[in-house]
């Protein structure tokens, strides 16, 4: 059956309404949660199988290759097998690698299930996004993403806090468990509401080499990215040739698909300006954010001695403007031109990093928190608006593969973000470091009487230069992280410039994508 037959269903009303977007949101949250929640756990689920932490950390990789390498097919998926059957499968096939998870009794099965885990939630993402827009009649297409990107806001600051929780009171398969009665009521949820819903289905032949080219390309970068900074970059061999693999494969992905008539990804999407320039904006101002994610608990936690449930607490505040804010928004959008709210949420995010930029090692947690709380407010007038720039204009069929392809290229350039800004850490700690040694020694008369201090205390010299060792890496990795602050500032200020090159006739998915199916 041909997709442009297929009228678009009636939007859904009253409890059906909110059930679905109970539903598809929790798949969502599952989602979202469990590729951050493993990060704390690390140290539990390697103690318990006898592997090193570096050897544990590929349980967040392994899901992370898969998840990057499955969200870009969804699009093709979809017209194969229909949006309703596709989502359900994804959710049972997750709960049943969840499981899996839990049960595994070593390293490889572990890693094997997060893999299956991975790939099974990929199309999760963009078909609950479709299916909430569909289940919306259009002049509301605004609020129903807001209710479905709170999920998206709130999941990864969740992740490290549950997943802390869960290893110190119980043991780590639990992490992975939880999944199960949250994914089999979603699946339930979902069919009982939207299984008469299901979006025509078209047969179209498998894109082999293209499907073989994103696999290599993507796992190679998402390799290289994960064990870039174990390995010191590009002085290790091996990093050289996943780089060198990722760019040639990348290259003949792109020339192949842009000659097919049916590509695994439709790279055709980038030719509206709508489109293109929103990704860009989203998957940037995403990367920064994710990259500040990563930072700011590692700073605090090795610099200023936090423990891992403090800094928790300290970041867990961004999500509570995050959720009172993005329903007003999603209210508003249509109202207002969604450049103008994206532009106000970049402001919001430079200020954000501004004032992080101005911390120092006595910093307090009142001034730790107010910008986590002034960065909730950003984040809700981020996604919303971004992503209907994004999705606004394309046809029903098209926005599953818009979708997909889109939170394909955020997801990566959260990852790259995160690598990138914990290398650039090192190296200006590094760099800090060094500077301030240059005024140690014998010829420094604040050095001297230091130690001499120090020694008068009852501690001997090499107990005075370790403390004072410490006393500048502390420092130095402070001017570091407010390096990054200062760069992220003024990144966020340059995007506002790329929202502009977009040309939205209103901020409202159009009438069109209403019925996204």
């Amino acid at each position: 059956m041909s997709t442009a037959s297929r009228a678009p269903y009636a939007p859904l009303k009253g409890s059906q309404l909110a059930m679905g977007t109970l539903a598809l949101s929790l798949a969502v949250f599952m989602n979202v949660l469990d590729s951050s929640i493993a990060n704390v756990s690390i140290p539990a689920i390697s103690g318990n199988l006898g592997v090193s932490p570096q050897q544990g950390t590929w349980v967040i990789t392994s899901f992370a290759v898969a998840n990057a390498i499955s969200v870009p097919l969804t699009g093709w998926l979809t017209t194969q097998f229909g949006q309703v059957r596709l989502f359900m499968a994804s959710i049972l096939l997750f709960v049943i690698s969840s499981w899996l998870c839990g049960m595994a009794p070593n390293i490889e099965m572990l890693i094997a299930a997060r893999i299956l885990q991975g790939a099974v939630a990929g199309p999760m993402i963009p078909l609950s996004q479709a299916l909430l827009l569909g289940s919306y009649p259009p002049a509301k297409s605004s609020m129903a993403l807001a209710l479905w990107g709170m999920t998206t806001l709130v999941a990864p600051i969740m992740g490290p806090l549950l997943g802390g929780w869960i290893s110190d009171n119980y043991s780590w398969p639990w992490i992975f468990y939880i999944n199960i009665p949250v994914g089999l009521f979603t699946a339930w949820a979902t069919w009982s509401i939207y299984r008469k819903r299901e979006s025509a289905i078209k047969a179209l032949p498998i894109d082999k080499v293209g499907l073989f080219l994103l696999v290599v390309w993507v796992g190679a970068l998402q390799l290289m990215l994960d064990k870039g900074k174990e390995l010191d970059w590009f002085s290790s061999g091996e990093i050289i040739l996943l780089t060198v693999v990722a760019v040639i494969g990348f290259i003949y992905f792109v020339i192949w698909e842009t000659g097919q008539d049916h590509p695994v990804v439709d790279l055709s999407l980038f030719k509206g300006r709508n489109f293109s320039a929103g990704v860009v904006a989203i998957s940037i101002g995403y990367g920064l954010f994710f990259g500040s994610l990563v930072i700011m608990p590692l700073w605090l936690q090795t610099q200023l001695s936090y423990t891992a449930t403090e800094a928790g607490k300290v970041m867990a505040p961004v999500g509570i403007f995050a959720i009172l804010l993005s329903p007003v928004i999603g209210k508003i959008l249509p109202k207002v031109d969604a450049r103008k709210v994206a532009s106000v949420a970049f402001l919001g995010f430079a200020l954000v990093f501004f004032l992080r930029a101005g911390f120092t090692t006595e910093v307090d947690t009142i001034t730790l928190l107010i910008p986590t709380l002034l960065q909730g407010a950003a984040m809700s007038m981020f996604f919303i608006p971004l992503t209907s720039i994004i999705l606004s204009g394309q046809p029903p069929d098209k926005i599953p593969a818009a979708s997909g392809l889109s939170n394909f290229v955020r997801i990566m350039c959260g990852g790259m973000g995160a690598s990138i800004m914990t290398t650039m850490w090192d190296s200006r700690s590094t760099m800090h470091h060094a500077h301030i040694t240059e005024h140690t020694g014998s010829s420094s008369q604040l050095f001297v009487q230091t130690v001499q201090g120090l020694n008068q205390q009852g501690i001997p010299d090499a107990g005075a230069y370790a403390l004072i060792d410490r006393i500048i890496s502390v420092q130095a990795s402070t001017m570091a992280a407010t390096d990054l602050f200062y760069m992220a500032a003024f990144m966020f200020l340059g995007l506002i410039g790329l929202v502009w090159l977009t040309k939205p006739k209103k901020s409202s998915i159009p009438v069109d994508a209403g019925g996204a199916h």
